[in-house]
């Protein structure tokens, strides 16, 4: 039986040049695998603590080394001898050990990096793939990609209120041919802001941060690029929002800086109503605040049937939470974040809950990202049908979208794109 040898971390940068952990887990037998974790700017404030040293004159507090050392001194004695393959029992193992709800005691950093890391080791073992190690079936659904091609909000300073204008090229007949879309949208996009004389910087996530009038000129941006580019809105690829509302959400009214507007719950419902009248949006992410459950049902119920309504800062990939979403109708989707939760046990639950419900779940990247392709495994091996990580843009990004390139040419015929089936619970 393979048994866990050791487990080792250390710091290492993110995209934002923040310090991040960095796990390893050797096995007996010599197989390891290797994990980094993701950090997000935009974090809700239910999620498991990212531990952080705190200490100002290292890397202004955001040091990891309190981290990294829960994992070399606490946590690997602790696993020792363990079954990698019981991923379950590891993680609980892990849970135990912290003894806090939030994760505060050993991080959920540490927890996250040594959960992943050991997966990656349990896969190796066995000579598989890690998506293929977390499958149980023999044929993949490879997911349509949710790329953020124009930032806002806490992505990029000076732009616009909403955080995140994606595209889903869900039309296209697979995942090579998505990415194709998706890459030649985005460069026509560039040439369109180049010509209208604004900034073509790029934001956290790979996406053109220019310095908007509203929130509705990025619509009007991505649709110009999509017809540019030879595509048609609304049938070859659709819009997908993340606003990441709590952040423009004060005292129960949602604030617009951008253009002068301060919404009511209901006033905030009917601008998004609008807006999926005039534009292809398939999908919301975070339309309303995470405490504002109110806002939430009141969202679902007007546009719930036709657009996909998606809980991050609302669920935060926690199954006690989720299920008060799928009781209360809130939403009809999840947004899957590995660092939210803290393990891997504890995501695949999230998915496999929102599944059973009749929800959808799009596995996200955090705008804090590494080399690290593990959601792209994770998107392929439980077919989850959407990923989001970015824009066609940065390595960190790009990573992932080329693992899932070689994932798609690997398994040829046994590999399914995901399109607009992805979308299975609206009625469109």
């Amino acid at each position: 039986m393979e048994t866990i040898k050791n487990v080792q971390a250390w710091e290492i940068l993110d995209s934002r040049g923040n310090p991040t952990v960095a796990v390893r887990t050797e096995l007996n037998s010599g197989a390891y695998g290797e994990a980094a974790v993701p950090s997000g700017a935009s974090t809700g404030k239910y999620e498991a603590v990212e531990l952080r040293d705190g200490d100002k004159s290292r890397y202004k507090g955001l040091g990891v080394l309190k981290a990294v050392d829960n994992i070399n001194s606490v946590i690997a004695p602790a696993l020792k001898g363990m079954n990698p393959a019981e991923q379950e029992k590891i993680d609980r193992r892990l849970i135990e050990m912290d003894g806090t709800e939030n994760k505060s005691n050993l991080g959920a950093n540490a927890m996250l990096g040594v959960s992943l890391a050991t997966a990656h080791a349990a896969a190796s073992s066995v000579k598989k793939p890690l998506y293929s190690y977390l499958s149980h079936q023999d044929s993949y659904i490879l997911p349509v990609p949710l790329l953020n091609i124009l930032n806002g909000g806490k992505h990029a300073s000076d732009s616009t209120d909403f955080q995140e204008f994606m595209i889903a090229p869900a039309g296209a007949q697979s995942f090579a041919h998505a990415l194709r879309m998706a890459a030649e949208i985005y460069q026509a996009l560039k040439s369109i802001i180049k010509e209208q004389k604004f900034n073509t910087n790029v934001g956290d996530e790979g996406g053109f941060a220019p310095s908007l009038p509203s929130n509705q000129a990025a619509l009007e941006l991505i649709i110009d690029a999509m017809q540019k580019a030879g595509y048609k809105p609304g049938i070859d690829c659709f819009i997908a929002l993340d606003p990441a509302s709590s952040e423009f959400y004060e005292d129960g009214t949602y604030v617009l800086a951008r253009e002068g507007k301060r919404l009511s719950r209901q006033q905030m419902v009917d601008y998004y109503v609008k807006w999926t009248r005039e534009y292809p949006i398939i999908s919301i992410e975070d339309g309303m605040a995470e405490d504002d459950w109110e806002g939430w049902k009141l969202l679902c119920g007007a546009i719930g049937e036709r657009v996909q309504l998606v809980g991050d800062d609302l669920y935060v990939t926690n199954i006690k939470r989720l299920s008060k979403g799928i009781e209360h109708k809130a939403s009809n989707s999840i947004l899957i974040k590995l660092n939210q939760i803290g393990t891997l046990s504890e995501t695949i639950a999230a998915i496999n809950m929102a599944r059973q419900a009749g929800w959808t779940s799009v596995v996200s990247h955090r705008s804090g990202e590494t080399e690290d392709v593990t959601i792209a495994d994770l998107c392929a091996g439980l077919s989850t049908g959407q990923i989001k990580t970015g824009a066609p843009c940065r390595s960190e990004r790009t990573a992932k979208y080329n693992r899932l390139l070689r994932i798609e040419s690997e398994l040829g015929v046994k590999a399914k794109y995901a399109g607009m089936e992805a979308y299975y619970n609206l009625k469109r």
